[in-house]
């Protein structure tokens, strides 16, 4: 197992090693980057008196409404610097596009390193890539990186065509497979209806990407469960977004994302953008480090998350970041209970006629949030719709528009010509 040094440290040294970059970032900022130097300006900033994490907050946050208006401006070197173009999924909005320079693509090979070691990965592992290396997406191309540097085994195999995935456990012999976890579901179904016995592959871990696999109390949550209660493996989770070029990995306690505190700076704020306490949610606003091409000062994620600051089992002692609890525009009122997407999830996943799903919200007559689910279920039988209700109401006590349709359409209406990802919620608010 890895853990850097800077891991390891007090929690003093750790931000005293922070506030030690902030001088080279900011002026890095203000010669290079337009958006920034004209916000110093705008804003009356003397970047020379930002000298501690706490002065940070002097600084107005950057949105995700800056970076898809103004992309070009955030750019911090000559385009013949730029080797790698990648775009954000645009989940929230339209994509991004991120430019990375030499330097920036060997950062992103160290951070998927120390993010893998982390998860319990050895050079001694052979990884199954079961995400695009291509169509611009940043972890396809980070998880190769990473893996190169850590000297492991790798074998690329994309998403889905289960039946190449199949064949690649029994070619290859991997260790460890990296992929949406809800997709091990489908692999657990292949095994099962074709007399496979799943447990005896060479997988012994998956890093999961993309779905939450974990509670705010870090057991396993029901999609967590469903893998664990029929394949021996263990599961590691990973936090991570183009727009931070870095990742927070599960060690094999399972007690939330490490934070690599060389590679970025991490605020949790409230809805004021003042910081919260450890027992509070807060949005996730990133400060990156080391980053040439396009970095970012304070900005929002949008995602909502509890972190932690007692020292882990591991041995390391830098943040914790625990499961995403919501993204900040996916926040639904429906009937006076506020929700955020998972918890619908949360129960889909708990009901086995429902093979998969989308969530549609619109908005109502009178301006209100309205939730349309649409489950992907082979029979067709009329009481599915009130069996669903009744699990809602028994669990939120609330309980949605119910469609019942056939898988196949869920895949259709999921999987829209330039999306990376399967879709799962559809915002239609006005």
């Amino acid at each position: 197992m890895v853990i850097p040094d800077i891991e390891t440290r007090s929690r003093e040294d750790i931000k005293a090693y922070q506030e030690s970059r902030l001088p080279q970032l900011l002026q890095y900022l203000s010669e290079k980057s337009k958006f920034y130097s004209e916000r110093f300006m705008a804003h009356d900033i003397n970047i020379s008196q930002i000298k501690t994490l706490e002065d940070l907050a002097n600084i107005p946050p950057t949105t995700k409404d800056d970076l898809q208006m103004r992309t070009s401006d955030f750019v911090c070197v000559d385009k013949r610097q730029i080797i790698d173009y990648n775009t954000t999924s645009g989940t929230l909005g339209e994509p991004v596009t991120f430019a990375l320079t030499e330097n920036d693509l060997e950062r992103l090979a160290l951070n998927e390193y120390l993010s893998l070691s982390c998860s319990d990965g050895t050079a001694d592992d052979i990884y199954q890539l079961m995400v695009t290396i291509d169509r611009r997406f940043m972890a396809g191309i980070a998880y190769f990186l990473g893996i190169r540097k850590m000297g492991a085994g790798m074998v690329r195999v994309g998403p889905g065509n289960t039946k190449l995935q199949f064949d690649t456990f029994n070619r290859i012999k991997p260790t460890t497979l990296i992929t949406v976890p809800s997709y091990l579901v489908k692999l657990m179904e292949f095994a099962k209806s074709n007399n496979i016995d799943i447990n005896s592959t060479t997988i012994k871990k998956a890093v999961c990407i993309g779905e939450p696999i974990r509670n705010n109390d870090f057991s396993l949550n029901t999609l967590g469960k469903k893998i664990v209660d029929s394949w021996d493996i263990n599961l590691y989770s990973t936090y991570a977004s183009t727009e931070m070029g870095a990742a927070f990995n599960d060690c094999q306690y399972g007690l939330g994302g490490h934070h690599h505190p060389d590679l970025i700076i991490v605020e949790f704020l409230d809805e004021n953008d003042r910081p919260v306490d450890e027992n509070e949610p807060g949005e996730v606003v990133i400060t990156t480090l080391g980053i040439e091409g396009m970095p970012l000062l304070r900005f929002k994620t949008g995602d909502i998350c509890y972190h932690y600051t007692e020292p882990c089992p591991c041995g390391r002692t830098s943040m914790r970041i625990g499961p995403v609890i919501g993204r900040k525009q996916q926040m639904l009122k429906y009937k006076g209970t506020t929700l955020f997407p998972q918890a619908i999830y949360d129960i889909l996943n708990e009901i086995e006629f429902v093979e998969n799903y989308i969530i549609e919200v619109s908005t109502g007559d009178f301006g209100t949030d309205e939730i349309t689910i649409k489950a992907g279920c082979k029979d067709q039988d009329e009481k599915y719709e009130k069996l669903i209700k009744d699990h809602f109401r028994a669990k939120i006590r609330v309980a949605p528009e119910v469609q019942i349709v056939h898988p196949d359409q869920i895949n259709i209406l999921g999987s829209p010509e330039l999306n990376r990802k399967p879709l799962t919620f559809i915002d239609k608010r006005k």
